[in-house]
């Protein structure tokens, strides 16, 4: 048992103490009253000193009466004391009005609530005067495991976050092509030609982040794409039992691309925050247009010829510009979140496609398929440092036209992904962000995995 259990036993018992102090008092009084009734009777030296020797005890037991008095109270105010600080007489006062009003068949009711024990604790106090400064409010977003493209915690102003990411991508497609015409539905007079299509795709993008100020910030991002995409075709009534293998690669810059987030509003608990951002996309890596195309029999002459591209481009081709807006909705412990936003392609005219030993072929003005794109998820944190997110994107892309015609086998598309992401805080400068993406439609890419490693400067 420690001095401080000791101490507390202690306390809790001040009645024994009382009744010695009471047994030695009465002890005096029997002692005094014998004395004076000896009085009278002894007048000898040896009765006087002895009562003198009794007379000094008595003085002794009196101070020693009165110093167990005194530490009997400041043991009794340190008790008492004890039983404020843990709150044991707001508790007694509290069972016992709770019993009180239970009436006399109540044997116990149900213990008040915190708020009670603050009310009557505040009541006692008094009114009190604040202490410092409450924190200010915050009216930043809550971070999440990003797993979408659109970050939604803006950067401090001042601050700079540089977030290289590594992007890989693969994707598989069947195509059977028809050419030909049907005598009856069994007989097919023609060419038959079966493709499998398997593409990967490496991107390494290195992205800039600087916070204009508190509400708005700017980003860039240059990529730099490694892409290759190998053709199992067979043409089948031809005679062929091969499998013919056409590959293709290309690398170099992507299209380098800038945008511009400002938060729009205060959120909060149970108040959703709104972020707008408008998007512009270059043209800086190799189009579709300025590759060569092995299209010189197929397009030109007969049905013999791959119509692939001999090297693969690392852009789009077109300018692009997205406007959007990212929500944020803090319901504890999750927060849920997503984005809707409108990409337009802007329209290329007098565009050429290259020929292999066919020189240019006059394509007109093209016009790519504009994309409406919306994607909600909701993120959790697992503790201080990790957090996970699930999502779902989908993206609506419209078919591609050439000089007002839309270009045959250009078709409208769905495009879904479920999302799944982790981050881990390493501090408060350094994360780092997975993500996997599953493709749920024919046209979306099998499996994407992102790594992003932000650092704040």
């Amino acid at each position: 048992m420690n001095r401080k259990d000791h101490h507390a036993k202690r306390l809790s018992k001040p009645w024994l103490y009382a009744v010695g102090c009471t047994g030695l008092m009465a002890i005096c009084g029997v002692v005094t009253a014998q004395d004076a009734s000896n009085t009278d009777d002894t007048s000898s030296p040896a009765i006087r000193q002895r009562l003198a020797e009794q007379g000094a005890r008595i003085e002794v037991m009196r101070g020693q009466i009165e110093a167990l008095q005194r530490q009997l109270a400041q043991q009794e105010a340190d008790y008492q004391a004890l039983r404020h600080a843990v709150g044991m007489d707001v508790l007694a006062r509290q069972r016992g009005g709770n019993i009180a009003a239970g009436g006399a068949g109540a044997a116990a009711l149900p213990m008040p609530s915190s708020d009670t024990y603050t009310d009557v604790q505040a009541a006692q106090q008094g009114p009190s005067s604040p202490v410092g400064q409450a924190p200010a409010e915050s009216s930043r977003p809550p971070e999440v495991a990003p797993i979408f493209q659109q970050p939604g915690v803006l950067t401090p102003k001042g601050k700079i976050v540089i977030e290289p990411t590594y992007q890989f991508g693969y994707s598989t497609a069947d195509r059977v092509s028809l050419i030909g015409y049907t005598i009856i539905p069994a007989i097919l007079i023609g060419l038959i030609d079966v493709r499998q299509v398997r593409s990967t795709t490496q991107t390494v993008i290195l992205t800039g982040r600087y916070g204009l100020t508190n509400r708005m910030e700017l980003e860039v991002r240059v990529p730099y794409v490694d892409t290759h995409t190998d053709t199992v075709s067979r043409e089948v009534l031809t005679g062929s039992a091969e499998d013919n293998v056409f590959g293709s690669s290309g690398k170099g810059l992507g299209d380098i691309e800038a945008t511009l987030r400002y938060q729009i509003n205060n959120g909060g608990a149970d108040s959703a925050y709104y972020i707008g951002w408008l998007r512009f996309k270059s043209r800086t890596g190799k189009d579709p247009f300025e590759v060569v195309t092995d299209c010189v029999t197929r397009c030109v002459q007969n049905l013999t010829g791959t119509g692939l591209p001999i090297r693969q481009p690392t852009g789009t081709g077109f300018y692009t510009v997205q406007p959007g807006v990212t929500w944020l909705f803090p319901s504890d412990p999750v927060v849920f979140f997503g984005n809707l936003s409108y990409l337009y392609n802007v329209e290329r005219h007098n565009v050429y496609e290259n020929i292999l030993l066919g020189g240019r072929q006059f394509l007109g003005n093209v016009k790519m398929g504009n994309e409406a794109d919306i994607s909600i998820g909701m993120g959790m944190a697992l503790n201080d440092k990790a957090s996970l997110s699930i999502g779902y994107d989908q993206t609506f892309v419209g078919a591609t036209r050439e000089s007002g015609i839309k270009v045959p086998g250009s078709t409208k598309v769905w495009l879904g992904s479920l999302l799944i992401g982790g981050s881990y805080r390493f501090n408060e400068k350094r994360t780092v962000n997975f993500t996997l993406g599953v493709g749920v439609t024919r046209d979306t890419p099998d499996a994407t995995v992102i790594i992003r490693v932000p650092m704040m400067f």
